[in-house]
């Protein structure tokens, strides 16, 4: 039988706490594993509009943070070669020899290593060749590094060409206007041509209505280009003082596409709606998984209510509940010790309900029976009684000493039933435990066993005792042990026919003294010693012969068990009956050699 585990309060509400605090870090570590990425994903995007926005020393101070040069191996995040690509930049990296120790995008005709005074020149004009330069030098932890950003001019190459096909004295030829004139309009740009005290002189423009800039704007073109809506080519001849100015519209440069506060809008509602749903989400789940049981618990409680005790769980709720290898299934169990508890209950109630059924049925086996014993003890009684009474008859005194004889025996036959109503009473309320004294069974069990065999009322019992051969002592009260003797052997004299044999037997096994009554009688079914020692159960035979309330078995079994000890029965029908008692002893008397043995009693 598989044992029920004893629900423990404390230790549930200890786990079921750290399951919820558990699942309350969990829902905490998911809100900011959310908040976080959404974070992460708007410095993504901030970081990629900067990058486009940005001048290019802001670019080289981005990258440089972004750059790991170690023993000359140099790590950089994919995202900036494709950015740079997508800029028209190219870098290179020159360590401490004037080698390039890192390159991406870098055209085939830039030099993989610079001289000393290549490098000065780079640094001073800012020009390698035709394209634009912007250097950033760097030392961090003993490594020495020149970061080289370049970008092809196409449109100052443009110009450079235009000075030196269609200048005349730092100013357009006038056999050039017009065809200067339709490359601006080409391009949809606007050429002006300043001269050394910085006056416009001359003006090519698509736009008639453009504003424009101002100097200060040209400042800030050409110090943060990536902010501009126009891009800005100059050329300077350094002969006449003129200045070759080339303005056009940015048109493959895109502006953010929204403010950096609609992007933060933006981003806010869906990590909102982010964690609106993943508590939703969450609260479902919490749903399913606590209204589950509970809902599996109060349909169990509906059918207990019904008295529907052993299907508390239908089949399909224990699939739910248990895996095919018995095991409880993860949402179930946290529930353990719960729905063990709740079977256990529900088998116990089952127990009880059967237990008073059959109770129930014991008592009304016993009404039927007490009321037939003491039907006809009571007609006899109020017979003679009603004899006596009425004086028409005149009776000799043998006749009046045989009345008076009915009537005693049929008085104490209700008085014995009346007896052991009490003694069920007092062994039910007071335990005999509390009046234990030594008690040494050999002459005890002898004397009982006299008793019997020198009573006249029971011509030809057959009574024997087999004694130990040693001394046994037990801790038992008297009283009580004589009546639990009385009841097995005239239990065993009642309910067998005249001349049965009977035997009473005493022996120590280890550290038990067993007491056994055995006759070779009638014997007992199997339904009969199953219920041998239920209380008013007075077996098949209810006939007069067989008197009694149906107590005395279960007055034997509460005496053998208030003794500590055990009664067990072993019969077969037709093959006599064995009662055998066992009681602990307390304690091994020596046992004498030089008396000599005691033979067994035995009776008529």
């Amino acid at each position: 039988m598989k044992k029920t585990p004893k629900v423990r309060p404390g230790r549930i509400a200890r786990r079921l706490g750290l399951h919820f605090t558990v699942q309350f870090f969990m829902i905490w570590l998911s809100v900011l594993a959310t908040i976080f990425v959404a974070l992460f994903v708007v410095l993504y995007y901030t970081g990629n509009e900067q990058l486009k926005s940005a001048s290019p020393p802001e670019m080289l101070e981005s990258l440089s943070l972004e750059t790991i040069i170690e023993n000359g191996s140099v790590e950089l995040p994919d995202l900036w070669p494709q950015q740079l690509q997508k800029r028209g930049f190219w870098l290179q990296i020159i360590g401490a020899g004037g080698q390039a120790v890192y390159a991406a995008n870098v055209p085939s005709d830039v030099p993989k290593q610079y001289s000393a005074a290549e490098l000065l020149r780079v640094a001073d004009t800012h020009r390698l060749g035709r394209y634009k330069m912007t250097t950033l030098y760097e030392e961090l932890l003993g490594e020495r590094n020149l970061y080289l950003l370049g970008q092809r001019d196409l449109n100052a190459e443009k110009l450079e060409e235009w000075f030196g096909a269609y200048s005349e004295k730092g100013r357009i030829a006038a056999s050039a206007e017009k065809r200067l004139a339709g490359e601006a309009r080409r391009l949809g740009a606007a050429l002006r041509i300043f001269d050394g005290s910085g006056t416009e002189v001359q003006r090519f423009e698509t736009d008639p209505d453009r504003e424009v800039p101002s100097a200060l704007d040209l400042v800030k073109i050409r110090s943060a280009p990536g902010t501009a809506d126009i891009g800005l080519a100059y050329y300077y001849d350094p002969k006449s003082g003129y200045t070759w100015m080339l303005e056009w519209p940015k048109a493959d440069t895109e502006s953010p596409k929204q403010p950096m506060f609609n992007l933060v809008l933006k981003v806010s509602g869906l990590v909102g709606a982010a964690i609106l749903l993943l508590t939703l989400g969450l609260a479902a789940w919490h749903g399913y998984r606590y209204g589950g049981p509970l809902l599996l618990f109060m349909r169990g409680f509906e059918r207990m209510g019904r008295g529907e005790y052993e299907q508390v769980f239908t089949e399909k709720e224990r699939r739910k509940i248990y895996r095919k290898n018995g095991r409880f299934r993860a949402r179930y169990k946290l529930y353990r010790e719960v729905i063990a508890g709740f079977s256990d209950m529900a088998g116990k109630l089952a127990g009880a309900r059967d237990e008073r059924i059959r109770l129930e049925q014991s008592r009304e086996e016993w009404m039927t029976g007490i009321s037939h014993d003491l039907r006809t003890p009571l007609t006899s009684v109020q017979g003679y009684g009603h004899l006596l009474e009425s004086g028409q008859f005149s009776w000799s005194g043998q006749e009046l000493r045989d009345m008076g004889g009915t009537i005693r025996e049929k008085s104490a036959y209700m008085l014995e039933l009346l007896q052991d109503f009490s003694l069920t009473f007092e062994l039910k309320n007071q335990v005999p435990g509390e009046q234990l004294e030594p008690l040494e069974l050999n002459e005890f069990v002898r004397r009982a066993a006299l008793r019997y065999v020198n009573d006249a009322t029971l011509p030809g019992l057959s009574l024997g005792f087999e004694e130990s051969g040693r001394p046994v002592e037990i801790q038992a009260n008297a009283k009580w042990f004589q009546r639990l003797l009385d009841n097995l052997i005239s239990n065993a004299i009642k309910h067998n026919p005249a001349g049965t044999e009977i035997i009473l037997g005493l022996r120590q096994e280890r550290s038990e003294a067993v007491v056994t009554v055995q006759d070779n009688g009638a014997g007992m079914d199997k339904e009969t010693q199953a219920r041998l020692f239920d209380r008013y159960y007075r077996g098949t035979n209810t006939d007069e012969g067989a008197d009694g309330a149906g107590l005395g078995m279960s007055i034997a079994h509460a005496i053998a068990a208030a003794h500590q000890g055990t009664i067990r029965v072993e019969s077969e029908p037709g093959r006599g009956t064995t009662i055998t008692l066992s009681f602990p002893v307390s304690r091994s008397l020596p046992e004498n050699p030089d008396a000599p043995p005691r033979a067994g009693q035995s009776g008529r």
